[in-house]
C-alpha cells in the first residue's frame, strides 16, 4: 500500500496568463462599468481567480472525482443506509428530455406522460405497502417520517382529541425522535430486550390514551425482524394510537411481507435505498408516504389522481391536507428512478431483492462471527450488527480501527457505533446487488483486519493524504478560509495584477 499525495488547489495550480477558453467579442454596446456598477458596490480590486489551462481543470476534477469512494468503484456494506449498485438504465431513461426538461408550471395537459408515470408509483407503492393512498411530495425518508407524524397530527386534531407522545425504539433511527419533536410531539424512548426486539413490558407501560404513534422499525436496526408487531399494533389500535413503520429496511421484506398486513397505518419508503435511486453525495433524495384510508384527506396536497375518461390531473382540492412538504411535486427524478426499477423487476424479482438481501446478510455473517461477535440473532435479515468489544478489550482495536483499516482495502467502512445498544457496533449490510466474489473477498479483508498488528490499525488509514482528522474539532472550529502555505513538492503560485498581497485569503465553498 502507499499513500496518496494530498490534492493540490487551483489556487496552487495557477500561472499568470493561462486560460481555458476564449470569450468572443461582445456583441452589444460597451458601457463603463461605473455606469453599470455605482463605485460603493465595486471591489477595489480584482478577485484572485487561479489563470488555469484546461487540461489542469480536467485533471483536477478528474483527479478529485476518483479521490472519492463511490459505488461504482467500491464495496459500500453500510448498514442501514442500503448502498447498492444505481442500474445506469435507470439513469438514462430518467434523463430523457421528456422527464429532465418538463416545467412544473406546464399546463396539465402537457403532462399527462408524466402524471401517468407517478400516478402508477403511486399505485405501486400502495400495494407493496399493503396501504390504500400515497403522497409522493416528501424530499427525504427524515422528511416522509416529519409528514406522516404532521398527517397523524392532523388527524388526531380534526377528531379533537389531543395526543401529546410519539414512542420510539431505543433501536431506532435517529431521525425518528427528531421528527417527532419537529412535528410537535414529545419522543418518549421504549426499551429493547435481551432479544433485540421491543420491550413489551416497557412498551405497554408506557402506553396511554396521550399517545399517538408508535413508530417501529421492522426489521429494525440489528437485522431482525421483530414478530410482536401485530401484538404491538393491536395494542396501539385499542388505545386509538396509530403504528408507523420506519421503512429504511423495506428491502429486506419485499414482496414478503407487507407493513399493512403488519398493522402499519403510515409509512415511508426511501426510494433512493429500496429501489435503486443514487444515495449520499448531497443529491436529491425522495420519501413518499402510504397511509390508510381515513388518513388519506389528510395528506400533502396535490395528489396524483385519474379521470373516468382516463386523463390525469394534480388533485389539490383537499380542504382538510396538511399543505405542501416540498416546492412543485418533489423530486420527480429520483422517483422516475423508482419507477424504472420497479417495472424492470416485477412482483418476482422484487421478491427476489428481499430473497437476496437477507441471504447475502447471512452468508457474511456466518463467515465472520467467529471474529466479529453478533450478539443478538442467530440468523439476520438485510443487516447484522457484529461487536468489536472483545477486541476492545483484548487487544486495544475498536470499531473505529476496524472501520478506518478498510479504507486502506478500497473498502467503504460500515456503519459503527450504532445502533446504541450494541457496544462497539460495527452495523454491517452487503446489500443484494453484490456478488459471492465480492463477498467472499470483504469476508478475507475482515478476517485478516481481525489479525493486523493494533498499532497498524490505530494508525489507519495509511493510504489517504488525511488519516484521521479531529472531527470535533472540525465541527466546532471549522477553517473556512484558505490561506497559501509552502507544501513538499508544492510551490504556491504568486496571484496576479493587483491581488499579489501576500496574504491571499480565499472563501472555501
Amino acid at each position: 500500500m502507499y499513500k496518496l499525495d494530498p490534492p493540490s488547489l487551483l489556487f496552487e495550480t495557477s500561472r499568470p496568463g493561462r486560460f481555458t477558453a476564449v470569450l468572443p467579442p461582445s456583441d452589444v454596446p460597451d458601457r463603463p462599468l461605473e455606469a453599470l456598477i455605482p463605485a460603493k458596490h465595486r471591489a477595489k480590486s480584482s478577485p484572485p481567480l487561479p489563470e488555469l489551462g484546461e487540461l489542469d481543470v480536467v485533471r483536477h476534477y478528474t483527479n478529485l472525482s476518483t479521490s472519492n469512494m463511490n459505488i461504482d468503484a467500491n464495496f459500500y456494506p453500510l448498514g442501514s443506509c442500503t448502498m447498492k449498485y444505481n442500474p445506469k438504465r435507470n439513469e438514462r431513461l430518467a434523463a430523457l428530455p421528456g422527464m429532465a426538461a418538463q416545467h412544473p408550471y406546464q399546463d396539465e395537459s402537457t403532462l399527462q406522460g408524466m402524471l401517468e408515470l407517478l400516478y402508477e408509483v403511486q399505485s405501486y407503492l400502495a400495494e407493496i405497502a399493503g396501504l390504500h393512498v400515497v403522497s409522493l411530495q416528501p424530499a427525504a425518508g427524515a422528511q416522509g417520517e416529519q409528514t406522516a407524524l404532521l398527517v397523524a397530527s392532523a388527524y388526531f386534531k380534526d377528531k379533537g382529541e389531543r395526543r401529546t407522545k410519539v414512542l420510539v425504539p431505543d433501536s431506532a433511527h435517529g431521525t425518528n425522535p427528531a421528527s417527532a419533536h419537529l412535528a410537535g410531539f414529545e419522543a418518549v424512548t421504549i426499551k429493547s430486550d435481551a432479544r433485540g426486539f421491543v420491550d413489551l413490558a416497557d412498551f405497554k407501560s408506557k402506553l396511554d390514551d396521550h399517545v399517538a404513534v408508535f413508530m417501529i422499525t421492522n426489521p429494525n436496526t440489528v437485522g431482525l425482524f421483530d414478530p410482536q408487531v401485530g401484538e404491538i399494533a393491536r395494542l396501539l389500535h385499542e388505545r386509538g394510537a396509530l403504528l408507523y413503520l420506519d421503512g429504511a429496511n423495506m428491502n429486506a421484506i419485499l414482496g414478503e411481507v407487507r407493513p399493512g398486513d403488519m398493522g402499519a397505518d403510515l409509512m415511508h419508503y426511501n426510494p433512493h435505498k429500496t429501489f435503486s435511486g443514487p444515495h449520499g453525495g448531497g443529491g436529491p433524495g425522495a420519501g413518499p408516504i402510504a397511509v390508510r384510508d381515513f388518513l388519506a384527506p389528510y395528506l400533502p396536497a396535490p395528489i396524483v389522481a385519474k379521470e373516468a375518461d382516463g386523463s390525469y390531473r394534480l388533485d389539490g382540492d383537499r380542504p382538510k391536507s396538511i399543505g405542501r412538504v416540498r416546492a412543485y411535486f418533489g423530486n420527480v427524478g429520483v422517483l422516475v428512478r423508482a419507477y424504472c426499477y420497479i417495472r424492470s423487476q416485477g412482483p418476482d424479482g422484487l421478491k427476489a431483492v428481499a430473497q437476496n438481501a437477507v441471504l447475502n446478510a447471512n452468508y457474511v455473517m456466518t463467515l465472520v462471527k467467529h471474529k466479529y461477535p453478533v450478539p443478538l440473532g442467530e440468523r439476520c435479515m438485510h443487516e447484522f450488527v457484529a461487536s468489536a468489544r472483545q477486541m476492545a478489550r483484548d487487544r486495544g482495536v475498536r470499531a473505529m480501527d476496524v472501520a478506518k483499516r478498510l479504507i486502506d482495502h478500497n473498502v467503504h467502512a460500515p456503519t459503527v457505533y450504532f445502533p446504541l445498544i450494541v457496544p462497539e457496533a460495527l452495523m454491517i449490510e452487503p446489500t443484494e446487488t453484490e456478488s459471492r466474489e465480492t463477498l467472499d473477498k470483504f469476508v478475507a479483508i475482515l478476517l485478516s483486519i481481525a489479525e493486523d498488528d493494533p498499532q497498524t490499525l490505530h494508525d489507519a488509514p495509511v493510504t489517504t493524504p488525511i488519516s484521521r482528522p479531529d472531527e470535533v474539532a472540525a465541527a466546532r472550529t471549522p477553517i473556512l478560509k484558505w490561506t497559501p502555505t509552502e507544501r513538499p513538492g508544492y510551490k504556491v503560485a504568486e496571484p496576479r495584477g493587483d491581488a499579489a498581497a501576500k496574504t491571499l485569503t480565499v472563501p472555501t465553498v
